[in-house]
């Protein structure tokens, strides 16, 4: 992106966030332009893998270490986390110039098949389905979690987002095809295009 005369600058889109209550403490950044480098703590193990694969396939650099009430249940630690890593990337976000915004991807994950469509819009809001009837644990993982990580996610990050599982019986399966879904979609409507001048809305704000 150049500067007033002209010469190129490195955009620096990262977001630090750390969140702190009686129920939870969460650190949390977020390299919007890195390789994929992730290394992710928050003590329930499914919900680890599925931060890395929302890093390793948007390519974000992400951090997360998060000590919650686990001996009461996983919800608080999964949803606090959900809320800092929105602020985090609506934070690297900034003024979102330049930015593509939008972006629509399919990912199958063997017979499992999700369909994300993601709008960098300012406005929060979730449209989520996936089949019923899901096993209600994936290790110490609630599956009724996962909208809710969506849900915190959005609330934060003030994005739109759809996600429609359209077919899948395996749980592993369904939620980590929307958490890579949403990696890819979000990684293509981050990204800068340097045809677009400023912030790509008629309103000139997003």
């Amino acid at each position: 992106m150049p500067n007033r005369n002209g010469k190129d600058m490195k955009v620096t889109r990262i977001g630090t966030v750390k969140r702190f209550t009686k129920e939870t403490d969460v650190q949390v950044e977020v390299n919007l332009d890195g390789t994929g480098v992730v290394d992710v703590s928050t003590g329930v193990g499914f919900y680890d893998h599925m931060l890395a694969q929302l890093g390793k396939h948007g390519l974000f650099d992400l951090s997360v270490k998060t000590v919650g009430d686990l001996h009461i249940d996983a919800h608080h630690t999964v949803e606090d986390t959900a809320i800092a890593l929105g602020e985090a990337f609506r934070q690297a976000l900034g003024d979102k110039a330049g930015i593509t915004r939008f972006a629509d991807v399919t990912v199958p994950l063997d017979e499992a098949r999700a369909h994300v469509v993601v709008d960098l819009s300012g406005r929060p809001y979730l449209v989520h389905d996936e089949p019923a009837g899901l096993a209600p644990m994936i290790g110490t993982f609630d599956t009724t979690l996962t909208r809710h990580i969506f849900e915190s996610f959005v609330a934060a990050s003030r994005i739109c987002l759809h996600i429609e599982v359209t077919r899948g019986r395996n749980a592993h399966h369904v939620v980590e095809a929307q958490f890579k879904g949403v990696a890819r979609a979000l990684r293509a409507a981050c990204t800068l295009d340097p045809r677009i001048v400023g912030v790509p809305s008629t309103k000139g704000s997003l």
